[in-house]
């Protein structure tokens, strides 16, 4: 009998499963996957192989991935950094595996052709994303692939920003997208996991894995603090202090800074329940 999981997180369908599944699911074969890398700055992740099907999550430059299955120009794949699963245009992917050195510490660089911000830009690289550092030149670094970025714009890998929501804060006015990931577009839950992925912290992708499995409870009503996770049904937010919440939202469509009392009246109101729980992180 197959073991019951998470379809976010499991690269298993009935035609075909990741190779160490077998004995745990059902499938008609097994396969032990490639892992590839994603070439562009931020690529969707989506349910099925359609272009129309909605945003699941977002892949970022340098993230790898595994790629069990390819149909008509997708791959089905699962993330290395959070495990989710799901299709992935396939020629946004290569094989070719760089070893990253540095991320990007801002909510958006260019990486130019050569040693000059006059030169137009090859690429856009979103928060987090991470890439291999060959050399230096003037006040730009080198990728392996010969693109320069602006050097005050990267972060070597094993350096973390000591304060989440300060990273979280530079996204504010970021519009709002189901599934995002970058400045470009960001969810809710997208928000809280690049947040805390800049101050090296891990954490699943959705709002409800991140109320199981973040930080320890606190009393709903007990005084909060800066850095507190608040979460609704479907929805999370982070708290800038004692009152107030930041979040991506869509009663506004961005990420907005507003009073929590505020939100949770507005909530009450359109029928979405109240707080479900607070979760406060470790120090």
């Amino acid at each position: 009998m197959s073991e019951t999981f998470d379809r976010r997180l499991t690269p298993a369908r009935p035609d075909i499963a990741a190779a160490h599944l077998k004995g745990r699911v059902t499938a008609e074969r097994f396969v032990e996957g490639a892992v590839m890398e994603v070439k562009e700055g931020v690529v969707d992740l989506r349910r099925e192989p359609r272009p129309d099907c909605p945003i699941d999550t977002q892949a970022l430059y340098g993230e790898r991935v595994t790629v069990y299955d390819e149909e008509e120009g997708w791959a089905w794949a699962q993330l290395a950094r959070d495990g989710y699963v799901g299709w992935i245009a396939a020629n946004t992917l290569w094989s070719a595996l760089r070893e990253p050195t540095h991320s990007v510490c801002v909510p958006r660089t260019f990486v130019y052709p050569a040693a000059s911000i006059k030169q137009p830009p090859l690429l856009a690289l979103p928060l987090s994303a991470e890439v291999e550092i060959v050399d230096a030149r003037d006040n730009f670094l080198v990728t392996r692939d010969l693109g320069f970025i602006w050097r005050p714009h990267l972060a070597a890998l094993d350096a973390t920003a000591s304060d989440f929501v300060a990273v979280a804060e530079t996204l504010i006015g970021a519009p709002y997208l189901w599934g995002g990931k970058s400045s470009i577009g960001v969810d809710c839950s997208g928000l809280v996991q690049i947040s805390l992925a800049a101050a090296g912290k891990s954490a699943p992708r959705d709002s409800d894995m991140q109320e199981a499995q973040l930080g320890a409870p606190v009393d709903i009503g007990a005084p909060l603090m800066r850095g507190d996770l608040i979460f609704w049904k479907g929805h999370v937010g982070i708290m800038r202090d004692a009152t107030t919440l930041l979040h991506a939202n869509g009663a506004h469509m961005l990420v907005s800074s507003e009073p929590l009392d505020l939100v949770r009246a507005r909530n009450l109101e359109a029928g979405a329940g109240d707080i479900t729980s607070v979760k406060r992180l470790a120090r």
